[in-house]
């Protein structure tokens, strides 16, 4: 498949399209070119930037779509800072890995064409009614989401590029049959077993313990007990978002910024050309001397060309930008409309080009890039009014460091302040790197935890920051004996009556094997349960690892095993009978399906493993004090 897919790479208008490809990637998408961030990006991937306001677009895509999928349980979610921080690091990483594919799927030269984006999108169900697509409804989706089509068609390329990457990967598993035969014997085998189960909670309540003993187990585990570091903190927050209620746009301000970035704006010229590849020179000036004949293009293209591609379209390849325009074409050098170019030699035959229409450059009017610009000029102002402050503030916090009052009046907000709290508990609100890491670094915090010195302004992801003040403090000791008693006591107990429970169970076990147990569990006041069937559980379970770990078992003859069960209770085994899984045939198919998509998904996730493990990715500043 992937020597198939290289070898059509070949093709002109397929090196076109890897052109248009590379050109998206490069760029943040077509509906971004506007929108840019504050001079800074979210991550370079081998040199390749995601910008800070893609990533934007598509944490606040994923946002809204969480909450059309959640509706009201979604404000809660939202009310938490540590989990909005966690999706917009697994938004990030997708991004990351995204880009990675698209690498990946460059190098091995897979492409997508215009034609095959367009079939994929009338095919998405979301976008149709009653089984047609429907394009009044196609355009609202996409404005809710926040997405231009052009936007959608770029992002709609990228996936279907990576899904040929995917594809590949689930073409070369498969599985014999005798394989999966065994496979399923073993994964779906069935074990007919009874439990007999030490009550350890019965025992536990019946163990005496002194004081001697507590007090022993507290000295030999003290590090058991410790009480961690807690902190109490009042800080004032400060961010950029806010503040764009208050700033004021004008549209000599618009005018202004469209005037100082108008190549921005701006549309390069493009040509309109058609192409017919052929394999020998012979044929191409044979091709040529009957287009001077006055033979159509669009006609002896379909006959003869041996591009697949623009062969179906009588050869047109459609407008291109210089950047995305064939080396082949440049060489052709066309500048008239309507021209042809002699026999142009390249590597992978020999092409006849004509220049069939120029767009010359043009400019977009400030009319159809007004919102866009107001809505950036207004960041910027609150961007700079954000600064302005951070610097008042920052002066305000260092000249008073008995309080936050002076820093209170410049910020214009009350200082809040939280409980108590440790580095496991950290309110969600201030739960970045850069603030953790200044509260408890030691700088903030006085002699013998008393209030120390105010935090300079501490900037963190999302053009926020905060000034920190360390009002309380408790250091990290080891808890006092009687605070720590009754739970001393609890564990004590129960490490006894395990013990005693384990020991009863290996004497059991031994009068079992010995064909002695009927007359022991009697005595001891057990008996076996019902007949279980237990299969293989997915999740980590040792009374479930134990019991398959038991040898089978002779006709009439159980084997006999113990273990323990989540809740530590110890529970004798008696393994009756042994059952190999089985399938029926339609059911064995989707079976092998699913394992072969198994294996191909775990060698898929190893190639993505492998290619961040070789990338150089480098964090843009914003997201590298991100919680991980």
């Amino acid at each position: 498949m992937m020597e198939n897919l290289r070898a059509a790479a070949n093709h002109v208008a397929l090196k076109i399209i890897l052109a248009l490809i590379i050109l998206s990637l490069i760029l943040t998408g077509v509906g971004n070119y506007l929108i840019g961030g504050f001079g800074d990006y979210a991550a370079k991937v081998n040199g390749q930037v995601i910008e800070r306001a893609q990533l934007e677009q598509v944490f606040q895509s994923e946002r809204q779509r969480m909450q059309q999928q959640l509706g009201d349980q979604f404000s809660v979610l939202a009310g938490n800072e540590g989990y909005m921080q966690r999706m917009r690091q697994q938004v990030l990483s997708q991004l990351i890995d995204n880009m990675l594919l698209a690498q990946y799927a460059k190098k091995l030269g897979l492409s997508v064409s215009d034609e095959q984006i367009k079939n994929a999108i009338r095919k998405t169900h979301y976008f149709q009614t009653d089984g047609q697509f429907d394009n009044a409804k196609y355009l609202d989706l996409l404005g809710s989401m926040g997405y231009t089509a052009d936007d959608f068609a770029q992002s709609m390329r990228k996936q279907l590029v990576n899904q040929q990457v995917i594809q590949a990967f689930g073409e070369s598993v498969f599985m014999l049959p005798a394989e999966s035969q065994a496979m399923a014997a073993l994964l779906l085998q069935q074990r007919d077993v009874r439990l007999a189960m030490i009550d350890l909670s019965a025992l536990q309540a019946k163990q005496n313990v002194s004081d001697d003993e507590l007090k022993a187990y507290y000295q030999q585990n003290q590090n058991s007990f410790i009480a961690p570091e807690q902190i109490k903190v009042s800080y004032i927050s400060i961010d950029a978002v806010s503040m764009q209620d208050k700033v004021k746009v004008s549209d000599a301000d618009i005018s202004a910024y469209y005037d100082r970035h108008k190549s921005s704006y701006g549309q390069p010229e493009r040509k309109n050309y058609s192409v017919i590849q052929l394999k020998t020179e012979k044929e191409a000036n044979a091709v040529l001397s009957e287009l001077k004949k006055g033979g159509d293009f669009a006609i002896l293209a379909k006959e003869k060309s041996t591009d697949i591609i623009s062969r179906s379209t009588g050869g047109e390849l459609g407008w291109l930008e210089p950047e995305t325009t064939a080396d082949e074409l440049k060489e052709a050098h066309l500048t008239e409309k309507g021209k042809l170019s002699s026999v142009v030699k390249s590597s992978i035959g020999y092409l006849i080009v004509r220049l069939n229409d120029i767009e010359p450059e043009k400019m977009k009017p400030l009319s159809d890039v007004y919102e866009t610009i107001a809505k950036q000029v207004r960041q910027e102002k609150a961007l700079d009014a954000y600064y302005a402050l951070q610097q008042k503030v920052s002066a305000a916090a260092t000249s008073n460091n008995e309080s936050l009052a002076s820093a209170e009046e410049v910020a214009g907000v009350k200082a809040a302040q939280t409980g108590w709290f440790t580095r496991e508990s950290i309110p969600a609100v201030l739960n970045f790197k850069p603030v953790v890491q200044s509260i408890f670094d030691g700088s903030l915090i006085g002699e013998n935890g008393a209030p120390g010195s105010n935090s300079d302004v501490i900037s963190v992801e999302g053009d926020r920051a905060f000034v920190v003040r360390v009002t309380t403090h408790k250091a990290e000791g080891i808890e006092p004996f009687d605070q720590v008693k009754d739970r001393v006591a609890e564990r004590v107990k129960h490490n006894k009556a395990l013990e005693k429970a384990k020991l009863q169970g290996e004497q059991l076990l031994v009068e079992l094997k010995q064909g002695k147990g009927d007359e022991a569990m009697k005595a001891a006041g057990l008996s076996f349960g019902s007949v279980q069937k237990m299969v293989r559980a997915s999740e980590d379970n040792p009374l479930v690892e134990n019991l398959f770990a038991l040898p089978h078992p002779q006709e009439g003859k159980p084997v006999y095993g113990m273990s323990q069960d989540r809740q530590d209770n110890v529970v004798l085994i008696a393994l009756d009978v042994v059952k190999p899984g089985s399938l029926p045939a339609d059911e064995m198919k989707n079976f092998v399906s699913k394992m072969e998509q198994s294996a191909a998904s775990g060698t898929f996730y190893s190639l993505l493993a492998s290619l961040r493990k070789d990338a150089k990715i480098k964090m843009g500043a914003a997201e590298q004090y991100q919680p991980q």
